[in-house]
């Protein structure tokens, strides 16, 4: 028996990236899986590839990041676990950040998870049945550099949002935690650097060398600590937002 047997899991921001390797991962453990994302190139490739039902959705829209969990509801009967792993990343400091970006930022990096675990939230409590989300933060929800001020802003208040949903409906048996994330080897995150800092080819073997434990994090490492927290052998825990990181905060040199 795989970890999420017999579960339906939507995993929004799943074309690519950690969102990928959480399809992928939960795939492996029996659930049945669906996936948004904006770009259908990409989303109908990794559905074919893996079986995966994809969605097509801009989280941006609180219509469509609610209607991403609706739309599940309608195919496969309900969501079990809602895994929200869409992010923005764009670089914007606290004087050059631009009100159109802040608000891009507070789109996708908060208010896309709000409105997709209202309605996953509303389907679970709907049918009194106990559920499990999982929102990929970020390490920069503790303060971040300053090249990522809206971003770091966005992620500290979906960390806040996670305690306060996860204190709200654990009456429900609604179990909701997140992962503060660092610096992870995406497909994104290989555009970003290149976009934003300049980097070569060989960007991804420098930044390796400067990391205490000689890599970068890895996606299919951080999909498989989601699925434990989306299954029941993670048991009770809720309202936990764990560093998923080789940083240790709060330690000095």
């Amino acid at each position: 028996m795989g970890l999420l047997e017999d579960k339906v899991v939507l995993v929004n921001g799943g074309s690519q990236g950690v969102g990928a390797g959480i399809v992928r991962a939960a795939i492996r453990e029996g659930a049945t899986v669906a996936f948004t994302g904006r770009r259908a190139e990409i989303g109908e490739e990794l559905a074919k590839d893996t079986g995966a039902h994809f969605v097509r959705a801009d989280l941006a829209d609180p219509a469509q990041a609610r209607g991403s969990v609706e739309q599940v509801v309608a195919a496969h009967g309900r969501v079990d676990c809602l895994v929200n792993a869409a992010g923005l990343t764009s670089r914007g400091s606290l004087l050059n950040t631009t009100p159109e970006l802040f608000d891009a930022h507070m789109a996708i990096n908060v208010r896309a998870p709000f409105f997709a675990m209202q309605g996953a939230v509303a389907d679970m409590t709907a049918r009194k049945a106990p559920g499990t989300i999982v929102n990929i933060i970020s390490n920069c929800a503790h303060g971040g550099p300053p090249h990522l001020a809206p971003y770091s802003t966005a992620k500290a208040g979906l960390a806040g949002l996670t305690r306060n949903a996860a204190h709200a409906h654990r009456w429900d048996r609604v179990r909701i935690n997140g992962l503060n994330i660092g610096w992870t080897d995406t497909e994104g995150e290989d555009a970003t650097q290149r976009a934003f800092h300049g980097a070569g080819d060989d960007w991804r073997e420098k930044a390796a060398e400067a990391q205490p434990m000689g890599k970068l994090g890895q996606p299919d490492e951080i999909a498989d600590f989601v699925v434990f927290l989306l299954s029941d052998r993670s048991g009770v825990v809720t309202g936990s937002v764990i560093d998923w990181d080789q940083i240790v905060f709060g330690g000095t040199d």
